[in-house]
């Protein structure tokens, strides 16, 4: 009886101080989404050799950028803005679901480069504007920092060597020759203490690699990046058995479902996902949790204006398993002057420091972005042939 009436009691007096509460006083009046307003109004993609910038603009004020990169852009520009429709008038922090909604829109052109490099310039525009809808930094929304700076290449602490050129499906001592020649003079620049990679770029045979590798031993390469062209996880496999060298790839793999077999397999040592490749800021994480429950660190693949690499630093600034980043800030082939830019210092100790804020922390020059697509702008199909005239990989 007693107890009855003090709980009785208690609820009362909560009830009337819950009343007396202001709506701005109460939390529990606060849990609303106070973005549950803004829309997605307009689409704008423009076409500067070799990208397509993807603006996206809210009923808010606020725009997010993306970077669309590496594959035709006379292909690309429109696909991306015909996927606008299946965004218009969506609220832009709902950024899953639409992902979602975009890559299951259609099932025959679900996944496949040009689907998903136009899915990663949508995403990343998305994450631009939640970020600054709350004027946090990206990697705030992903959980937050896991590291205070981020390591990067090419720097005089890192370096990665080159593709070495084309084989055809064998090589010679002289091409073995050349390719230690320039892993040699690597690790005399970065010293003892650096790190010195090898990109065969999906070039060298894989005979030829096995013998490259067993050669390559006393310099102690981190990695040798693209080993072999993916499509085949038995070829990786025996370039597993028969390399002790860590193995990387990734940049050509597009989503989680194609990170899989490499991870069963144990084919690879790390994993080099493509931001502006693989859908995303919003892939590229789930990538990361994956290669995590497998102890595989990320060394991202990135060749984008500041757009594509911001993107892609917010993603590793979040995730505990990380290796050395791709950088390469000054590529005017990648980024024309001044298009695009972001805050960046590079330390004594070869790291930069986290991507800046709010959103993706990149500003646009849209007057000289509108100048440069004015421009004549030309595409080239890419790809090489072997001496006998035969069609290479490269």
């Amino acid at each position: 009886m007693i107890t009855s009436t003090l709980t009785e009691t208690v609820t009362t007096s909560v009830t009337h101080i819950d009343e007396a509460l202001t709506a701005a006083q109460n939390p529990a009046a606060e849990v609303g989404d106070r973005s549950s307003s803004i829309r997605i109004t307009r689409l704008t993609a423009t076409w500067v050799n070799p990208c397509v910038f993807v603006k996206l603009e809210t009923n808010h004020g606020i725009v997010g950028w993306g970077d669309l990169k590496g594959v035709d852009p006379r292909v690309a520009k429109p696909l991306v803005e015909a996927l606008f429709a299946l965004i218009d008038g969506e609220n832009p922090t709902r950024i899953e679901y639409l992902w979602q909604k975009i890559f299951r829109s259609h099932r025959n052109i679900r996944g496949g480069p040009f689907l998903m490099h136009a899915l990663a310039a949508i995403d990343m525009a998305l994450w631009d504007i939640a970020g600054k809808l709350w004027n946090v930094p990206v990697y705030r929304l992903l959980g937050g920092p896991c590291r205070d700076r981020i390591r990067v290449y090419h720097t005089p602490q890192a370096v990665k060597v080159p593709n070495p050129g084309l084989f055809e499906h064998t090589g010679t001592p002289a091409d073995i020759e050349r390719i230690l020649t320039a892993i040699r003079a690597a690790r005399q620049k970065v010293g003892p203490n650096g790190a010195v990679m090898f990109d065969a770029h999906c070039a060298i045979p894989p005979a030829t690699l096995i013998q490259l590798a067993n050669a390559m031993k006393p310099y102690d390469v981190l990695y040798i990046e693209e080993p072999a062209v993916p499509g085949n996880i038995e070829v990786f496999k025996r370039l597993k058995e028969n390399i002790s060298i860590p193995l990387a790839a990734g940049e050509r793999d597009r989503g989680i479902w194609e990170f899989i077999p490499y991870l069963q397999n144990r084919c690879l040592d790390v994993l080099q996902p493509d931001c502006c490749h693989t859908g995303g800021i919003t892939s590229m994480k789930k990538i990361a949790t994956l290669a995590e429950a497998y102890h595989v660190p990320l060394a991202p693949h990135c060749t984008a204006s500041f757009l594509g690499i911001a993107a892609s630093l917010h993603v590793v600034a979040s995730i505990p398993f990380f290796l050395i980043h791709e950088f390469y800030p000054d590529s005017h082939g990648f980024n024309p002057r001044g298009l695009t830019r972001m805050d960046w210092k590079l330390d004594a100790d070869g790291y930069i420091g986290l991507p800046p804020g709010p959103g993706l922390g990149v500003v646009v020059d849209e007057k000289l972005l509108e100048a440069e697509s004015r421009k004549p702008q030309r595409y080239r199909w890419p790809g090489t042939r072997h001496r006998d005239g035969s069609v290479a990989d490269y």
